[in-house]
């Protein structure tokens, strides 16, 4: 019989400890977002893609392509550095 790590009520008690993560910054999360979209193609949720956008200062509008935003979000993202 092996060890086993103990489950259930002691890591609920731990995860009431732990701390929580520092908030992102919002070039960090278009730095994130673009570098899932290269990995894996375009996302799935054209809303996210948008607030990400707007969280940057650049404006919308609800019936853009999801392609012009995030190559808007690259080109906010290069200038910021």
């Amino acid at each position: 019989m092996s060890a086993r790590r103990p489950t259930g009520i002691l890591d609920w008690l731990k995860s009431l400890c732990a701390r929580p993560a520092a908030p992102v910054s919002d070039i960090e999360q278009a730095r994130r977002l673009l570098a899932a979209i290269d990995r894996g193609g375009i996302p799935l949720n054209p809303a996210r893609v948008n607030a990400v956008a707007r969280n940057l200062g650049l404006e919308v509008a609800k019936k853009a392509r999801v392609e012009d935003t995030i190559a808007r979000l690259r080109a906010a993202v290069h200038r910021a550095g």
